[in-house]
């Protein structure tokens, strides 16, 4: 059985998409996954399985949507996935907290004016497969150009920062 890192969006965020990770942990298990382990309170899950990721991001979203009544995006990466996105960009001396990836079902193509136009002076981001890493030394939750990536990369997404993303690889690496 392969390792997986499973991201759901919009999990447990400001009183919305309310998901208990106890009660996600017993799903996946239910749903045939072994070797469960979730990290904090956002929808993040470490599991093997011999699915494929589009077969196992399909399963996740429909169970939390049977289970718990809202259907969240789900992204479902192999380890080297997430470490490329820890390491594919120029941002490794910046606080980890203040360094997000975006998560895209597509390597996206964005307009470099329109983001330049939301841009603080500081804030930098670099494009990647299926990514958008972005750094905002301002806070991320006060961001304007956070704020619009969803209007400026209209597809699927959902965004960890590296903090998080470290702990998910210390649990890959550590079963």
């Amino acid at each position: 059985m392969r390792l997986w890192v499973a991201l759901l969006r919009g999990v447990n965020v400001s009183g919305a998409g309310r998901l208990p990770m106890a009660e996600f942990r017993d799903m996946l298990a239910e749903m045939g996954l072994g070797a469960v382990r979730t990290h904090i309170q956002s929808g993040n899950a470490v599991f093997c399985s011999d699915r494929t990721a589009a077969d196992l991001e399909a399963a996740i979203r429909n169970a939390v949507a049977a289970r718990f009544g809202f259907a969240p995006e789900a992204f479902v990466l192999t380890p080297a996935e997430l470490e490329a996105a820890l390491t594919d960009h120029p941002f490794a001396g910046a606080d980890p907290a203040r360094v997000h990836v975006v998560f895209l079902r597509e390597t996206p193509a964005p307009d470099a004016a329109a983001l330049r136009a939301l841009a603080r002076p500081g804030d930098a981001w670099h494009v990647g497969p299926r990514r958008f890493t972005l750094h905002t030394p301002g806070g991320y939750g006060t961001s304007k150009l956070a704020e619009r990536l969803p209007r400026l990369l209209p597809q699927p997404m959902t965004a960890r920062n590296l903090r998080t993303l470290a702990a998910l690889a210390a649990m890959i690496a550590h079963p």
